[in-house]
């Protein structure tokens, strides 16, 4: 008699086995085709403008950054002067600005007016005046570090 009952209690296992390995096959598939039916193909857009993102998010970024950011830039030297050593560097480049004025005027004095083209020489700077389409030309090249500006006067 225990052989009978052991062969249908096994037997009954093994049907509840089979139950829940197909129930379990169902739940996977069926929650499988839901996903693949409800999914959609990745995209990416670029939030931020410099990346091709919209333009209107840079305000958003810029404000983003600053609140996080936790350095504090040092004081500049005007700041952290007194009223009075602060009146007296004005006063100093008042004073040196009228002489470079003075010693400017007696140069181009020597020289000539800038109405001649030609090339002049003050110290290590050299001034090439010309004519063009545009209006007059002046080209100031420092020798010495060998910066150069070009200053255009467009014609009246």
């Amino acid at each position: 008699m225990y052989c009978i009952f052991t062969a249908i209690g096994t037997a009954k296992t093994d049907i509840n086995t089979l139950l829940i390995m197909k129930l379990k096959l169902f739940v996977l598939l069926f929650f499988g085709v839901i996903l693949c039916s409800f999914s959609q193909q990745f995209s990416y857009k670029p939030i931020n403008p410099a990346f091709g993102g919209d333009t209107f998010n840079y305000n958003w970024l810029l404000s983003s950054a600053s609140a996080q950011n936790g350095f504090t830039a040092d004081r500049a030297e005007s700041e952290q002067q007194s009223e009075l050593d602060q009146f007296g560097d004005n006063l100093n480049q008042q004073v040196l600005s009228q002489i470079s004025r003075a010693l400017l005027a007696q140069q181009v004095n020597a020289v000539g007016d800038f109405d001649q083209e030609g090339t002049f020489t003050f110290g290590t700077l050299n001034v090439e005046v010309f004519e063009s389409d545009e209006g007059l030309v002046i080209n100031i090249l420092d020798t010495s570090n060998g910066e150069q500006t070009q200053v255009i006067v467009p014609n009246p």
